[in-house]
């Protein structure tokens, strides 16, 4: 009951009232007896601060084919207002590098990138569709997801009967996407291995070494269906890769336990190796900036310094990103 009173409050656009639906979780993450004080100053601030020049790498917006709680000129006016530094706008089925130049002509003074998720409706693994990003209007698109909703691992774990892409087969990388991946390196952009299985992720972080690409992310490497172990997050870090941890809704029935093995396993792999995002955005959830702050503030309440968590949140995602 109290987390679902949280996630009802984090739908509204305030500091403290965001602040009181983060401590219903941290409470129920184990983190010890909390005493903070929600007042006019004391947590308002301390939000306002984990945000402050704050990147996240991964909102969605209208428009968009499902619902959403925002659209991205909202989405990037809510995060200026909020002292963040940028955000990235992600689409599964269309490229938003053409959006996230638009958002910058209306929303200045805030970094909004956008990127390509190779899924069906781009055709695919489609080096056309990626090279064609690179040539819209600002250069704003840096971010090349390998397929995600239509990944072969995505479909086969839903039990679905659709058409889907694949990564690999017989253990190898398809002709294809080393072509991608090559496409990614010349033009310095920034690879994330999707929805793919953890053995595919590596496979992708291994070609993109091998090819010279400088920038590269492993997506959400500990949700569904990836499932990455600590090991692998290991492996995918020596090979040059950033480990994403998304925050999703702070109020959801499982968050604590999400949080607590995110926590875990970014001590077992080093916070310089790891970023943290929102993956906000769903009509259901709280709005992508007052998630992604409840979100950091968790992560503090479960014992990273203020140097930590801004390495993951702020200086490890501007790196990937590319921004001064």
């Amino acid at each position: 009951m109290l987390l679902r009173r949280a996630e009802n409050r984090l739908r509204f656009i305030g500091s403290e009232t965001l602040v009181k639906s983060a401590l219903v979780v941290l409470a129920a993450i184990g983190v010890g007896a909390l005493t903070i004080q929600v007042s006019a100053g004391q947590g308002p601030a301390e939000v306002a601060a984990v945000l402050r020049d704050a990147v996240d790498i991964h909102v969605h917006s209208l428009p968009d084919d499902r619902p959403r709680s925002l659209d991205a000129i909202e989405a990037a006016r809510q995060a200026r207002a909020r002292g963040m530094r940028a955000i990235v706008i992600k689409n599964h089925y269309e490229s938003t590098a053409g959006l996230a130049w638009l958002v910058r002509t209306v929303v200045p003074d805030i970094d909004v990138v956008g990127g390509i998720d190779l899924n069906l409706t781009v055709g695919g693994i489609n080096p056309a569709a990626v090279e064609h990003m690179t040539r819209v209007t600002g250069g704003w698109g840096r971010i090349v997801w390998m397929p995600t909703f239509d990944s072969e691992n995505q479909v086969r774990y839903l039990n679905e009967n659709r058409p889907s892409v694949s990564v690999s087969r017989d253990g190898e990388l398809l002709p294809q996407v080393s072509e991608v991946i090559s496409l990614i390196a010349t033009h310095d952009l920034v690879l994330a291995t999707g929805h793919s299985t953890a053995e595919e992720g590596l496979m992708l972080l291994r070609e993109g070494r091998r090819l010279g690409v400088q920038r590269m992310v492993v997506t959400h490497a500990m949700n569904e269906p990836i499932f990455m172990t600590v090991p692998q997050m290991r492996e995918a870090a020596q090979l040059g890769a950033f480990i994403e941890f998304v925050g999703s809704s702070p109020a959801a029935a499982d968050a604590p336990a999400r949080y607590a093995r995110f926590a875990d396993a970014i001590r077992q792999i080093g916070p310089e190796f790891c970023i943290l995002s929102s993956d906000l955005g769903q009509a259901e959830n709280p709005l992508p900036a007052d998630g992604f702050g409840a979100f950091l503030v968790a992560m503090r309440a479960a014992g990273f310094s203020e140097q930590d968590v801004d390495r993951m949140s702020k200086d490890n995602p501007a790196e990937l990103l590319g921004l001064r």
